[in-house]
């Protein structure tokens, strides 16, 4: 069986939900309050203390082309440890450094 992209996949699947879901993410994205690579960075702490490797990789080079440097994805990272225990960091630590340094 062929592994998929899953947002391609939802997005050929359900293509009216797709795009209103991106309609979300942009008025999320836009409404000022906080800068992209503050809000890349809150995305992969939450997505990192769900241990949603995937998602975290997926936003490293979304969050280092806002700005985000190394340490602050490290750190991202390392304070699911006071959430949700070792998950976070034990799931997604390597993933999100090793995208950093590949992007």
């Amino acid at each position: 069986m062929e592994i998929k992209n899953p947002m391609e996949v939802f997005q050929n699947e359900a293509p009216e939900v797709a795009a209103a879901f991106n309609n979300l993410i942009e008025a999320l994205s836009s409404t000022g309050g906080l800068d992209a690579r503050t809000q890349q960075l809150i995305y992969i702490g939450m997505k990192a203390s769900q241990g949603d490797a995937g998602a975290v990789i997926a936003h490293t080079p979304m969050a280092k082309q806002a700005g985000a440097t190394r340490e602050e994805l490290k750190d991202t990272i390392l304070l699911t440890l006071t959430v949700s225990g070792i998950k976070g960091v034990v799931t997604c630590l390597q993933g999100v450094l090793s995208a950093y340094d590949n992007c």
